[in-house]
């Protein structure tokens, strides 16, 4: 029994041919199976009909330049690239490439007749499953932000690597995509009207220009990967429990084949752009810890500021289309300038310093950095994790190793520090806080991290986490997929071998005592204020 067709508002477009179609199936003949309703989704490059069970996109005949979709042959092979391509992510959602025949007055979809153009059938989800939905109803939380995290890494990871011989993902083809979008927002916005931050951008580019080299070497490395292109909240949905990325970028294989932590910034601007700063970072970090992708952080930075800009100039070009005096009107102009300011506060935040958690085991160190890491806007790197990606192990396997035995000899211990190191030195040369999550009972690994030598002057904390012993023990005994693998004989051991914060420590860094009930937001603040002054 075919349900109530509501009719919706046609788009306003020049090819005649295109409006005739898009009005005719305004009509539950036209599908060959029962519609619920008929309702029509616009955007600037597609019609998407939704009918209840179905969604069906269609492609507009529009040549942007960058997009050419002005054939029915182009429209064919960009229909099929995008049921391909999404497939990847999401095969229970992207079903098939539907033909429609007849005529634009008399269309019909698997009908007869010539073919006069093509729909993607996709199974259509409510949109409240968008993420973009979660985040405005303000229903994100810890578990879907890891998932998010979990969903991409493993994404990316499976996503094939670039050609070295072609241009995808190279320092020219990004500088001339930030150009572009630097050159389009001025023409957008007009040059009266540009503020005092699209300047300043503008000389960062100049003085972060050796960035570019970095981005050649990430090529080279193979992090350049046929990525989504376009991850935002708004292409990603919660569908019986699991998180689904769809509508990624098949227009321009440029824009799809990029570097893997580029993606990364992509997520994480469009969380803090929406008001959730505190999950941007901790997207990052969970994708971090998942990947153990550290060496991208050095071009995270450049890739979120061209990523706020990327956002900016879409606004911007919607300004354009408006008249010239509504320019004038600051609500007009509000969200491209937000864009702008955010990219600018990522440019001008210069946040080095490094963290270093002290304590015995189940003493609450992870649990506060993980806080620190939110509240700070810093990056968290877990011994724990670090050992086992080492041994090619996921960060929650257990490997049951005896005491000095397995991946706890002395040897992987020397790795492991070595690695943290490594990765310490990388996110301060970046100019970000790192926060570096292990015991450190032992004052050689103390100095050796304090002693780091890093490109930004940074300021050094030690956070010292006590607990009674008898608490240790508890939490030790509760913990549940959790990366470390320390039990009572562990924390035996370290009752007997650790060696206390000396003077020696405290000429190198400022040392900040949290006790069993965990970090309050006073304290937050005064590391804050440690890390700035």
């Amino acid at each position: 029994m075919t349900g109530h067709v509501t009719h919706a508002k046609l788009p306003s477009i020049d090819d005649a041919d295109a409006n005739r179609l898009i009005a005719s199936l305004d009509n539950p003949l036209a599908f060959g199976h029962p519609i619920k309703y008929l309702r029509l989704i616009e955007t600037h490059i597609s019609w998407i009909i939704l009918t209840g069970d179905y969604a069906y996109k269609i492609k507009k005949p529009v040549d942007f330049g960058f997009l050419d979709f002005s054939t029915l042959e182009k429209r064919h092979f960009y229909c099929a690239e995008e049921l391909r391509l999404n497939r990847r992510f999401a095969p229970e959602i992207y079903l098939e490439l539907v033909e429609i025949r007849g005529s634009e007055t008399s269309p019909r979809l698997h009908g007869s007749g010539e073919v006069i153009e093509y729909a993607i059938k996709m199974l259509e989800f409510p949109q409240q499953c968008l993420l973009s939905a979660h985040a405005t109803n303000h229903d994100l939380n810890d578990e879907l932000i890891d998932a998010i995290a979990t969903t991409v890494a493993k994404m990316h990871a499976a996503s094939d690597r670039a050609d070295p011989a072609s241009d995808f993902g190279s320092a020219v083809v990004a500088a001339r995509w930030s150009e572009e979008n630097m050159v389009h927002i001025a023409q957008a916005i007009g040059t009266e009207f540009l503020p005092n931050s699209y300047f300043q951008l503008k000389r960062w580019y100049q003085e972060n220009n050796h960035l570019l080299t970095s981005i050649d070497a990430r090529k080279r490395d193979g992090f350049v990967r046929e990525c989504h292109g376009d991850l935002h909240l708004g292409n990603m949905a919660l569908i019986q429990d699991r998180v689904i990325l769809f509508d990624c970028i098949e227009f321009n294989p440029q824009l799809r084949w990029i570097d893997t932590i580029s993606e990364v910034a992509f997520v994480a601007m469009d969380l803090q752009a929406r008001g959730y700063p505190e999950y941007c970072w901790r997207f990052i970090n969970q994708y971090l810890a998942i990947s153990s992708e550290y060496a991208g952080v050095k071009l995270l930075r450049y890739y979120f500021i061209y990523r706020a800009l990327v956002r900016a100039k879409v606004a911007a070009l919607r300004i354009q289309q408006q008249d010239r005096e509504s320019k004038t009107c600051q609500s007009h102009l509000k969200p491209a300038l937000d864009y702008i300011e955010l990219a600018r506060l990522w440019a001008d935040n210069h946040r080095a310093g490094m963290i270093i958690m002290h304590g015995l085991s189940g003493s609450g160190k992870s649990t506060i950095a993980a806080k620190l890491v939110e509240a700070l806007g810093a990056i968290q790197v877990r011994s724990d994790v670090v050992r086992k990606h080492l041994f090619d192990l996921d960060a929650a396997e257990q490997t049951d190793s005896a005491l000095d035995q397995g991946i706890y000899t002395e040897e992987a211990t020397e790795l492991t520090y070595r690695r943290l190191q490594d990765i310490a030195q990388t996110i301060i040369d970046a100019d970000f806080t790192v926060i570096l999550d292990a015991t450190f009972l032992q004052q050689s690994r103390r100095r050796q991290m304090l002693e780091t030598q890093t490109s930004a002057a940074c300021k050094r904390v030690i956070i010292n986490c006590e607990a009674p012993v008898e608490e240790l023990r508890k939490r030790i005994l509760a913990r549940e997929d959790d990366p470390s693998e320390a039990n009572l004989q562990v924390l035996e051991q370290q009752l007997l071998t650790s060696q206390p914060i000396d003077t020696r420590d405290k000429a190198l860094a400022e040392v900040f005592n949290i006790g069993s009930d965990g970090i309050s937001p006073q304290q937050i603040q005064q590391i804050r204020e440690l890390l700035v002054n």
